[in-house]
């Protein structure tokens, strides 16, 4: 079973060591959170390879290379600074926090839901749904509550 909280760790280590490139573990869970985290602006690329380099042409995963696949992910900086500041668990595999639509609109527009704070401007939030995995604002367009995965600013 895929474990964000390793993917969350890896991401935030490499923006504290000013790494240009970092290698994690190809899951689905990790490609569906590296691309929400690419498309809301906090990743430079995100591109599959082997644990030595990213490929240069396609490579399809198969049971004899799924052990050495690995996701490169391009950390993005502004000004020097990291474009993501923190990645933090909501989430944890002791305790599962699992909201609705409505306390998922609460999070979004400034209230707090169960024990979670809501959400500051430039925050979002990531959510493992029936339909996949998904940001805050997606989530609560298609009407559906899952499990709050982490957060990120």
């Amino acid at each position: 079973m895929p474990r964000v909280h390793d993917l969350c760790a890896r991401i935030q280590n490499g923006f504290r060591a000013r790494l240009q490139t970092i290698a994690i573990p190809e899951t689905k869970m990790n490609l569906a959170v590296s691309n929400i985290l690419y498309k809301e602006g906090f990743l430079s690329s995100v591109t599959r390879g082997n644990n030595i380099a990213p490929d240069q042409a396609y490579t399809p995963t198969t049971n004899e290379n799924v052990a050495t696949r690995r996701l490169w992910l391009s950390l993005k900086y502004k000004e020097n600074n990291p474009a993501l500041s923190t990645l933090s668990l909501v989430s944890k595999p002791s305790k599962k926090v699992h909201f609705t639509v409505n306390e998922l609109k609460n999070v979004a527009s400034g209230r707090r839901a169960q024990f979670i704070k809501p959400l500051q401007p430039g925050e979002i939030a990531i959510v493992n749904t029936n339909r996949g995995v998904l940001e805050l604002q997606e989530a609560i367009e298609k009407n559906v509550g899952g499990e709050l995965i982490c957060r990120a600013s």
